[in-house]
């Protein structure tokens, strides 16, 4: 039986990927030299993100997942807190992306040698002019992918994509991306959708292009809208750690209770250091290793 294996965003979690601030953010001078550099709304203070994402395993562990954390690398940034983002996890190994982030291009490499180091083989890597950010893959069932197209993932890194998911996805639906805010900041695929269930979504649908929104509908998901106030609180960046067991940031009542009205079960968590001030929720700051298969 495999160690590995995440071609889900809500089949419960049996093995995650975390990177702690210590690693991350190191120190107080190295949050103070790269902050401004990497767009963060704030500067994170160090002690605090540390207690918060303390906290955070702590609310994690409940669920009986085997936690591993990486280590500090060296040319990674502020940035490699959301381990999400470098690389994804098939049923045959890791596939490691190419960021659109010109800061964030060591840590497909730093993230997929500690992995390889658990166990995890490589399946291969986004090279050449392409682009991928796992933060624009959205596995919508085992077989089935989203991929979003903008400023960090590219056609080319989709089409690379594409060849080495041969033989395990049947579908895969380029969504492209608007505009936004532009490409200083950070807009992906989920920042405005996260799958808690087979048939269940928390979306901004503002931001959703029509032809993806109609195709959700179409496949019998309910929507649960994110309101405007609360977008910017990252409302859309929710954690399934199994179904419709969801983890989000505190300070989003309305989409909570709208959670909780779809029958989810939702545990919060604070954010203001290590997710607000980076754009980064608990999807983010998370990389599943193995989801089991769901009831």
């Amino acid at each position: 039986m495999n160690s590995y294996g995440c071609q889900s965003m809500f089949a419960p979690v049996q093995r995650m990927l975390l990177k702690h601030p210590r690693q991350a953010f190191i120190s107080q001078a190295n949050i103070d030299v790269q902050w401004q550099a990497l767009n963060y709304s704030a500067c994170p203070d160090f002690n605090s993100a540390v207690r918060e994402y303390d906290r955070f395993v702590e609310l994690l562990e409940q669920f009986n997942m085997e936690i591993h954390f990486a280590p500090a690398a060296e040319n990674t940034s502020l940035d490699s807190l959301y381990v999400h983002d470098p690389l994804v996890i098939t049923g045959r190994g890791a596939i490691l992306g190419s960021m659109g982030k010109y800061a964030r291009l060591a840590e497909p490499f730093a993230t997929g040698k500690f992995l390889a180091e658990m166990g995890v083989p490589l399946l291969g890597r986004i090279g050449g002019t392409g682009r991928m950010e796992s933060g624009d893959l959205l596995w919508i069932d085992e077989h089935t992918l989203a991929v979003g197209q903008g400023f960090r993932t590219n056609a080319e890194g989709l089409r690379q994509l594409k060849e080495l998911l041969v033989g395990q996805v049947s579908e895969i639906i380029p969504v492209q991306l608007p505009y936004w805010t532009g490409p200083e900041d950070c807009l992906h695929l989920l920042s405005f959708i996260s799958i808690v269930d087979k048939d269940l979504a928390v979306v901004y649908s503002r931001l959703m292009p029509v032809p993806f929104r109609e195709w959700l509908l179409e496949h019998e998901f309910r929507l649960v809208e994110v309101p405007d106030e609360e977008y910017e609180s990252l409302a859309c960046n929710v954690l399934a750690v199994a179904p419709r067991k969801c983890v989000m940031l505190s300070g989003n009542p309305q989409t909570l209770r709208l959670l909780e009205q779809a029958g989810a079960e939702v545990w919060t968590i604070t954010g203001k250091e290590i997710s607000l001030k980076g754009t980064g929720g608990p999807t983010c700051l998370t990389r599943p290793i193995l989801r089991a298969a769901a009831e």
